[in-house]
């Protein structure tokens, strides 16, 4: 699992990017900073959604400390078949055919030979959209 993350600093983190906070993985939503006070250091309230679970997450630290990150991976992916709110898809690098859920926005819109964009990190996957249709 090591080689699925790396180490980012909490003054490099920008709203959009992916971070871990709880041993999920997360996209930042928001960050607020506070002073420091007369005897602490400057703290970073990091606001996020998970990635996979749609859960409001939030981390507070030093801002001089670091965080993990997960190594998200975009890749293509065509539907081969809906059954339910199950997708068929097959990897068009490597051919592999896997099932995913189907997300509730762009359910009505899935059909057989769109192509999609599916996120991959921390092995676990999720369809994000289409980009493509048949």
């Amino acid at each position: 699992m090591a080689e699925d993350l790396t180490i980012i600093s909490i003054k490099d983190i920008k709203p959009g990017k992916f971070i871990m906070i709880d041993g999920f993985p997360c996209k930042v939503v928001d960050i607020e900073t506070s002073s420091p006070g007369k005897h602490g250091a400057a703290k970073a309230r990091i606001t996020a959604i998970g990635v996979f679970d749609g859960k409001k997450r939030t981390l507070l630290k030093p801002t001089s400390s670091e965080v993990e990150a997960p190594v998200i991976l975009k890749k293509r992916a065509q539907v081969v078949s809906i059954t339910g709110d199950t997708v068929q898809l097959m990897d068009l690098e490597t051919y592999e055919t896997y099932e995913l859920p189907a997300p509730e926005d762009i359910k009505g819109t899935l059909k057989p030979g769109s192509e999609v964009e599916v996120m991959e990190a921390m092995g676990q996957r999720s369809i994000t959209r289409i980009v493509g249709g048949a």
